[in-house]
């Protein structure tokens, strides 16, 4: 499986203490470089650079063999490098947050999947505890409507009662 993945769900899924999960699901997990430079930039938490600097063996970093099309321009440097790479690469699934860059992918015909998303697996899969993982991640700038956070966690409870 070919897994592409933007910054920002490498960010959450560090500061949260569940980036475990991604090598559990997708084995391998792909950035571009600048989501490799995003993720040590000095204005990335301390947390997940020394996270990346000591990136593990599931984390490649692959270069693009070309630009990325002009009409991605409206999305951040990293968000249109992984679009790009997961097109490349004809990915199966893209790892992704920004609403912008959820949409030009899909628009794209590739397979999204977001931070939010992954947690609901995990929580699926007996991997962690839904609350408190929903509860760390509103703990840090992720935003997410309280409409959502209520439904995902409805239906935790409802999963948990049928189990």
């Amino acid at each position: 499986m070919i897994v592409v993945a933007d910054t920002s769900p490498i960010n959450y899924l560090v500061l949260i203490g569940h980036i475990e999960i991604l090598p559990y699901f997708y084995g391998r997990v792909l950035i571009p470089p600048t989501v490799w430079e995003e993720l040590q930039d000095a204005n990335t938490p301390e947390q997940v650079r020394f996270w990346i600097a000591r990136a593990p063996d599931w984390l490649e970093t692959r270069v693009l063999l070309q630009a990325p099309d002009a009409s991605l321009d409206f999305l951040d440097r990293g968000e249109r490098e992984a679009i790009a790479l997961a097109e490349q690469l004809g990915a199966d699934r893209m790892i992704v947050d920004e609403t912008l860059a959820r949409g030009e992918a899909q628009r794209r015909k590739l397979s999204v999947i977001g931070t939010l998303g992954v947690l609901r697996n995990a929580a699926r899969a007996g991997l962690l505890n839904l609350p408190e993982a929903l509860s760390e991640l509103q703990k840090t700038s992720f935003y997410v409507a309280p409409e959502l956070i209520r439904s995902l966690l409805e239906e935790d409870t409802s999963r948990l009662k049928k189990a």
